[in-house]
């Protein structure tokens, strides 16, 4: 019921963090949390080349099963991307995605190829340097693919995270509210780090 949840603007109307890098030839979708489907509508999204999983959180995964229409379109299973234990946490939650879903007449559930990774990787010919960020009491990955780079769900960087970000043209970072909060960047503090990391510009997230 409050001013934001009844507003007609449309920058009040919310969805869950997710991307798409488009580099190189390559379609790379971060994240699919719950509106992944509105998401692809919106933005027109159908085939992709690749997906990364910046952590296993619910509002960055729960979208999974949006993803077998992205496989009938493909007819392949997705190269999906993520440090090791953030796959393990999607299997535990999902193992079906893992256990194969095609059938003669296509995919009757999401099919995923995990691919564990740490530190810089290669998709086709789109090098991405990923790097831990702080989110409360664990982790998630930051990501820079040549000026840009994403930090989604921190409240915590480090000095080689800042060493990887220097220089970025373009910074999407996380900053949840105006008050401090246990796990998120607020705009005092996410302010600071692009005051550090001075790319050319900056969007808010979350």
């Amino acid at each position: 019921d409050c001013a934001v949840c009844r507003s007609d603007d449309p920058r009040n109307k919310r969805l869950r963090c997710s991307i798409l890098i488009e580099s190189r030839g390559q379609r790379i979708l971060v994240d699919t949390g719950p509106d992944l489907r509105q998401q692809c509508l919106n933005a027109g999204i159908g085939a992709i080349d690749a997906l990364i999983y910046t952590h296993a959180h619910a509002d960055h995964v729960h979208g999974i099963d949006d993803l077998r229409a992205i496989n009938n379109i493909i007819m392949a299973p997705i190269p999906t991307y993520a440090e090791a234990a953030v796959l393990e946490r999607v299997r535990e939650r999902f193992p079906y995605v893992f256990a194969g879903g095609r059938a003669g007449f296509g995919y009757w559930r999401p099919e995923l190829a995990p691919h564990p990774v740490e530190g810089p990787f290669r998709i086709g010919e789109v090098e991405i340097v990923s790097f831990p960020q702080r989110h409360g009491r664990g982790i998630t990955w930051g990501l820079r693919v040549g000026p840009f780079a994403y930090s989604t769900d921190t409240d915590g960087l480090d000095d080689a995270a800042f060493a990887i970000l220097r220089g970025v043209d373009v910074w999407i970072v996380d900053a949840l509210r105006d008050r401090p909060h246990p796990s998120h960047a607020h705009l005092e503090l996410a302010l600071t780090w692009i005051a550090q990391v001075s790319p050319s510009r900056a969007y808010l997230t979350h």
